[in-house]
């Protein structure tokens, strides 16, 4: 009996996947429009529109971390029409940062992680230093004049300075701005001395040279800029990239997750995306449910220390 049942409830799953979706598809970014956070989740529903015959539509629900979209997408209908598309913050960093956080992170259906954008250690062209050692000497004689962008005290960039510094011995000045956007344009305009930002927002002004970059924050070098360090090479173990994920909201049938997984992976292969992708610093990923599920983990692990390490408390 218990047999018969279960290969019942697996057909009807299977059946299900095979129409879904029969209506449009909301993907929530839980961040604004303009940065890679909504540019990337943008290329791969437009594609899926396409592949899957429903609109793929984005919308934008901003504010608390990613939180307030991730919280939106946990109490959705586990059906497939309801999905989240984010950076790692709600997923794996809040949870070290915040107490408590009124959804599960662990109880998302993991659907895949579409692309990562190292970050990258930037300083104005006004400063000396040229490498990071340089800059690592040139702050302990002047820590007191020296200030950092960030884009608040959980962002990715506050939590990745604030482990250089504690790796480096320094202690600079922090000013928050409220996004990637505004901090760069601080550091452009020469209001701030230092920020980890995301590659693929500053990368035009790196090759301009308004920008300096001292060290790319990925595994290894970046491709774009091959005379740039890897921060590994300076402080082994040093990474902080920003990855891009899908995950649907609890109990959602695996076969949805699989069938959508392989199709975002199917896109990503398609030449055009590769090229934009590019444009944006974003190298292509693709990953079974299974193996998001894993790599969630390793990286949560990996924050937590860097949380650890630099000494950040939760709120």
């Amino acid at each position: 009996m218990l047999v018969r049942l279960v290969l019942v409830l697996l057909l009807v799953s299977n059946a299900w996947s095979q129409e879904w979706p029969q209506r449009p598809v909301r993907i929530i970014v839980p961040f604004p429009p303009g940065g890679a956070a909504d540019a990337l989740p943008r290329i791969v529903a437009d594609k899926l529109t396409a592949k899957r015959g429903q609109p793929f539509i984005i919308e934008n629900k901003p504010g608390a971390t990613g939180s307030i979209g991730a919280e939106a997408v946990f109490r959705a209908e586990p059906d497939g029409y309801t999905l989240l598309a984010t950076p790692p913050a709600p997923l794996v960093i809040n949870p070290s940062l915040y107490a408590k956080l009124a959804y599960d992170p662990w109880q998302f259906v993991p659907v895949t992680v579409m692309a990562s954008i190292p970050s990258v250690m930037l300083v104005p062209p006004r400063l000396a230093p040229n490498s990071v050692m340089e800059f690592i000497a040139f702050a302990r004689g002047n820590s007191a004049k020296l200030n950092y962008a960030s884009q608040g005290t959980t962002s990715v960039s506050f939590l990745t300075t604030e482990h250089f510094m504690a790796l480096a011995g320094l202690k600079i000045a922090q000013v928050p701005y409220k996004g990637s956007g505004p901090a760069l344009t601080a550091l452009l305009a020469g209001e701030v001395d230092l920020f980890f930002d995301n590659l693929g927002t500053s990368l035009q002004h790196v090759r301009s040279g308004r920008l300096k970059a001292l060290a790319v924050c990925g595994e290894r070098r970046y491709p774009g800029l091959p005379d740039v360090p890897a921060m590994t090479e300076i402080f082994p173990g040093f990474v902080s990239v920003a990855w891009f994920g899908m995950v649907a909201p609890p109990n959602t049938p695996g076969t949805i997750a699989e069938g959508l997984s392989s199709s975002i992976t199917e896109i990503l292969k398609m030449q055009e995306v590769r090229d934009r992708f590019a444009a944006l610093s974003a190298e292509p990923i693709g990953m079974t449910p299974a193996q998001m599920a894993d790599f969630m983990r390793q990286d949560a692990m990996r924050w937590r220390e860097a949380i650890r390490i630099a000494g950040v408390k939760p709120e």
